[in-house]
């Protein structure tokens, strides 16, 4: 039937559609009236055919995408209930959040041998405690998630000092030859401005640090950690065009790998008035995550801004990603995206941009050094003031704070804690790149005027 209803069409050029549709622009000029350019610097056509198109070769993980609850570890007891819990509603993999060490086997009771994988967040670094939890853990599928960079790109400073935090990490790689050590928090990027283009850059020059220093033989031992944002095709693109790139990198260290990719949706678009929206926005943006080949999902809750962790509001999360898996045929869904010509064509120009300024930043000295000046800084910063200018002015919408606010919505008094961009009093060796939210400064407007 499908071939029958395809030779009954007449095929046409992709001349010919231009023609056309020149022909029914009735004299306007089509370059400025069909043609987007974003802020990237990429070009959007009206239309997309198989005559120009050219098809990157990308390497995607063969197996579907794991579903990951994150846990704070307030107490180990109630971190140990809540993952056994969401274990068994659903969720294959966790994600526990700890500012200092804690107690080990408290946490993970009955939760080993199950074919679960445990990503870390830990906000210090611990020679001591990593090892005792990497032998703890020794037989399970563990990302420690050490990102010595992406802690000084955040804070300002190291844990220690470059030297001994260098010195850490090497000892933990040849401890745990086999284990994901390394990631890479490209999240930071995008939570504070930087586009799709610069994200994809910075990961690059980010992770070839520590392939500088480590060599090629650590690139399975790295896990990168993207934020999603609300530009549905582009995200999709833009970790294809990651994936790609990375391996053209990896090919100067004389290896491959298929990158590991851990996604959950951005914090930059989320709002605190209408937060029911943040649900379709976080519901689109995991969509992206997935057609993109993201390995390992966390979604964020619909009132993330102004509550503290919650039973409701993570079980909606988890669900959504759920219903996408289990009942929106977003199961094995990560080559989908392969051979469509738009998205094709988009991965390709984000691609050739990123490498064209990956090498602008080796050149100068890669990206450490550019951190220190302030180079790297200053470019996300000079995006995120165009993105807040056009929110700012209607161009950039989100439905329901700049575009059909509710008046009547009232938040100042379900604010759980402190709203808007944290600050670090403390002295920094550099600038730190701080997220922050593009209605910030329109809710702080709201909040001082509810009555």
């Amino acid at each position: 039937m499908s071939d029958f209803i395809f030779k009954e069409f007449e095929t046409s050029s992709a001349s010919f559609w231009k023609q056309k549709i020149q022909f029914d622009l009735k004299g306007a000029d089509y370059n400025e009236t069909l043609l987007t350019k974003t802020n990237e610097g990429i070009t959007i056509k009206p239309f997309y055919h198989s005559d120009g198109f050219e098809k990157l070769i990308i390497p995607l993980p063969t197996k579907d995408f794991k579903i990951c609850q994150k846990i704070l570890i307030s107490s180990e007891a109630k971190a140990n209930t809540i993952a056994t819990n969401v274990i068994k509603r659903g969720a294959n993999s966790l994600k526990f959040i700890a500012k200092q060490p804690f107690n080990i086997k408290a946490v993970f009771e009955n939760l080993l041998g199950k074919q679960i994988d445990f990503h870390l967040q830990l906000d210090f670094l611990s020679e001591e405690f990593i090892t005792e939890l990497s032998g703890f853990l020794k037989k399970e599928t563990v990302f420690y998630n050490i990102d010595i960079i992406g802690n000084l790109a955040k804070t300002g400073n190291w844990y220690s000092s470059l030297n001994e935090d260098f010195k850490i990490l090497e000892q933990l790689l040849l401890k745990n030859k086999s284990q994901f050590i390394i990631a890479v928090n490209v999240d930071l990027y995008q939570n504070s401005g930087a586009n799709a283009v610069q994200q994809v850059t910075y990961a690059l020059a980010h992770v070839n640090e520590y392939l500088t220093k480590f060599g090629g033989e650590i690139a399975e031992k790295i896990q990168f950690n993207f934020s999603i944002g609300y530009n549905y095709f582009f995200e999709i693109s833009k970790i294809r065009a990651f994936r790609y790139l990375y391996n053209l990198i990896l090919k100067e260290y004389n290896t491959s790998c298929t990158a590991q990719i851990y996604a959950e949706p951005s914090n930059r678009n989320k709002t605190l008035y209408d937060y029911n929206v943040n649900m379709l926005r976080t519901t689109t943006e995991s969509m992206s995550a997935i057609l993109g080949g993201a390995n390992t999902i966390s979604n964020l809750s619909y009132d993330v801004l102004f509550n503290e962790a919650n039973e409701f509001g993570e079980r909606i999360s988890r669900n959504q990603l759920l219903i996408l898996k289990e009942e929106s045929y977003f199961k094995n869904a990560q080559h989908i995206a392969t051979d469509t010509y738009y998205i094709e064509a988009i991965t390709k120009q984000i691609a050739e941009k990123a490498l064209e300024l990956f090498k602008e930043i080796e050149k100068g000295g890669g990206f450490l050094q550019q951190l220190k000046e302030g180079t790297i800084q200053r470019k996300i910063k000079e995006n995120a003031e165009k993105e807040q200018s056009q929110f700012n002015n209607g161009e950039l919408i989100l439905l329901g704070t700049n575009k059909y606010p509710n008046e009547a919505d009232k938040m100042k008094q379900k604010l759980q804690g402190n709203l808007g961009t944290k600050r670090n009093p403390k002295k920094t060796l550099i600038i730190p790149i701080i997220p922050k939210r593009l209605s910030e400064k329109l809710e702080q407007i709201r909040l001082t005027n509810e009555a």
